[in-house]
């Protein structure tokens, strides 16, 4: 009978191969493992933009779509807010782009742009209306950060922000561009800059014309924006309230009741309004 061989078996892989393959798999699955860490990091924020329409507020892209709505289930939260977003809060006595006392119960930071047609909606719809009934009682404090979004007018815009408020005018250059419709995406000239510093009650227009220039304005802004992007956040307007996020000009009672939640949380905590040295972050 004619001898029959056995059928012949892959050949092994090499073990450098295998090395390989098992390097790549773990490679892989560290890139993954830091998409996923860094998804769960920005989801506490950027859920906060997810409206009815599937909009967002106004961002550096352009196009801006209309915020109507917020998602209601994010009413079981807890009205405490993030300790670590909370301690973001500056609460310097002395800080002209803040309103309302260092030491109230609620802060509601506030970032957003000059050039932004929701941020102005805000501040004429809504922000008067939290200044009589929260603000002027001591309840609520709201901090002002600079987040340019829409290019180099804006950042003029906010440099000349921190130049009014160097005269004590933070907060009438703030209403005298939102007053305007017309200031939206402006390129804010020179000219157009003085105009509203005028309409604000700045004296000295030299000095202020300096102090847009100089270094301490520009720190400022590039720490606020630093700020503002370190929290996930892409578009304007976007607040915290006592750490809580809300994003886009939503409607007067979702700023009344995230405010009356942190407050009644701030009683029940019993807790000291200041952060852990008694003062809040330094302006530079």
């Amino acid at each position: 009978m004619p001898s029959t061989k056995p059928p012949s078996k892959p050949a092994p892989k090499s073990s450098s191969s295998a090395s390989s393959a098992s390097s790549s798999r773990s490679r892989k699955g560290l890139v993954i493992g830091a998409l996923i860490a860094v998804a769960a990091l920005l989801a506490g924020w950027l859920s906060q933009y997810v409206t009815g329409d599937g909009s967002a507020g106004s961002g550096g892209g352009g196009s801006e779509k209309s915020n109507t709505a917020v998602d209601k289930g994010r009413s079981d939260n807890t009205a405490a807010g993030d300790p670590a977003l909370m301690k973001l809060a500056r609460r310097d006595a002395d800080d002209p782009f803040a309103r309302g006392d260092a030491d109230a119960p609620v802060v509601m930071i506030e970032y957003a742009d000059f050039g932004c047609s929701f941020c102005g909606k805000f501040a004429r719809d809504t922000e008067p209306e939290l200044v009589d009934k929260y603000v002027e009682k001591g309840l609520l404090r709201i901090e002002w950060r600079n987040f340019p979004v829409f290019g180099k007018g804006s950042e003029r815009a906010a440099l000349a922000s921190y130049a009014a408020g160097e005269q004590g005018r933070f907060w009438q250059f703030y209403d005298a561009v939102y007053a305007d419709k017309g200031n939206e995406k402006n390129d804010f000239t020179d000219a157009h800059l003085h105009e509203i510093a005028e309409q604000a009650g700045v004296e000295d227009l030299d000095r202020f014309d300096r102090d847009r220039a100089g270094e301490a304005a520009r720190k400022l802004l590039d720490k606020d924006r630093t700020e503002a992007y370190s929290l996930g956040a892409s578009a304007t307007p976007a607040f915290l309230v006592n750490g809580q996020p809300i994003a886009g000009a939503q409607p007067d009672e979702v700023f009344t009741d995230a405010i009356e939640r942190a407050a009644a949380a701030a009683k029940k905590d019993g807790a000291g309004t200041k952060n852990d040295t008694g003062k809040g972050a330094e302006r530079d």
